[in-house]
């Protein structure tokens, strides 16, 4: 049997996830867990690696020993489970970052702004396990920086964090890539997350939290200006 016009013959029946793997490789690049892929991936692939993942994933409940044929309740779980992995959860790998509008600074703002809570979803990289919590963001700008709008803040703290990662990773991630867009005199994040690893396995432990932070510029500095960023963050007790 001929292999269609418009693909080489030596594709056909090649997983698209090798595919893509080859790309990147080819490319010298890291897909680690919490690396957006996204440049790597062709129009309608996603949807392929959607089907190939789900197949997968029957392989995993079937080993499970899982009557998928007969519970109704897990008729389509591998299905449903792929979908969430690769379009909700872990979108953050596949998709390009979300468009921010930058402006200006024409006002030649520079005085100490916060953002936040932004509730965030994660998963450790561990076990898969969910990461919830919330991110605090404080921005020093100064008359060269780009203002955004306090909406894209939580847009590109849900692209970054909709990877399996670990937390200390994920904020170092998120101020880089606010550090780029914005270009402030300082910048500064905090978050406390639940780790259910330790909750839902494990120790079994809900009420503990982990708590990190990032701090750029003058945040650094000067520990005045560090000090009002952190006595304005109203965390939970």
């Amino acid at each position: 049997m001929n292999a269609p016009a418009h693909l080489p013959a030596e594709d056909i029946g090649t997983p698209v996830s090798v595919k893509i793997r080859e790309r990147i490789l080819a490319a010298r690049k890291r897909f680690n867990a919490n690396d957006n892929i996204a440049d790597f991936i062709q129009p309608g692939e996603l949807d392929q690696m959607l089907d190939e993942v789900a197949q997968k994933m029957q392989t995993v409940l079937d080993s499970m020993v899982i009557d998928t044929k007969n519970d109704h309740n897990t008729q389509d779980t591998a299905r449903r489970v792929a979908k969430m992995y690769l379009k909700e959860v872990f979108k953050g790998r596949y998709v390009q970052s979300p468009e921010v509008t930058e402006f200006p600074n024409a006002e030649h703002l520079n005085e100490l702004m916060i953002v936040g809570p932004i509730t965030v979803r994660s998963a450790c990289s561990h076990h898969l396990c969910p990461v919830i919590g919330q991110i605090w963001i404080g921005v020093l700008p100064n008359e060269h920086t780009n203002v955004i709008g306090l909406s894209k803040y939580a847009r590109l703290a849900e692209w970054i964090m909709g990877r399996p990662q670990i937390q200390e990773e994920a904020v170092v991630q998120l101020a880089d890539l606010i550090q780029r867009k914005t270009q402030p005199d300082g910048l500064a994040i905090v978050m406390e997350a639940s780790h259910f690893c330790m909750g839902w396995r494990g120790v079994k432990d809900m009420d503990s939290k982990m708590i990190n932070s990032v701090m750029r510029g003058v945040f650094l500095k000067d520990a005045n200006l560090r000090r009002e960023f952190l006595s304005l963050i109203p965390r939970k007790a």
